[in-house]
């Protein structure tokens, strides 16, 4: 999903209103998939983004989601060595894995 500055000047807005839609405009599913493999702390979550999932995100948009998403009972946090670990709870994993489905669902819809 990384894409060049020629890339972005030959792609519609509607296809980079989408791109944004599914990569930050989500971050809660990347974040649970990272979440689901291992623990981890807020600052390198985004590090891990770039590379598994090959976009940009911004640290505090990060810290933002991370705060709404352990409201929401899909993630719990931990103090371990002076940092805030991150995992997923049980309903996160169960979240994530109905979001996965609907967005091959939606995928597959579209032939």
């Amino acid at each position: 999903m990384l894409r060049n500055n020629t890339m972005k000047a030959q792609e519609s807005k509607a296809l980079r209103r989408l791109t944004e839609s599914l990569t930050t405009g989500n971050l809660w599913l990347p974040i649970l998939s990272l979440l689901k493999k291992r623990d981890c702390y807020a600052y390198e979550i985004p590090k891990l983004i770039r590379k598994q999932f090959g976009f940009d995100m911004n640290l505090i948009m990060g810290y933002l989601v991370l705060y709404k998403m352990e409201a929401d009972g899909l993630i719990s946090s931990y103090h371990k060595e002076r940092k805030k670990y991150y995992k997923t709870t049980p309903f996160g994993r169960k979240e994530l894995e109905k979001g996965k489905k609907l967005l091959s669902k939606t995928a597959i819809g579209f032939g």
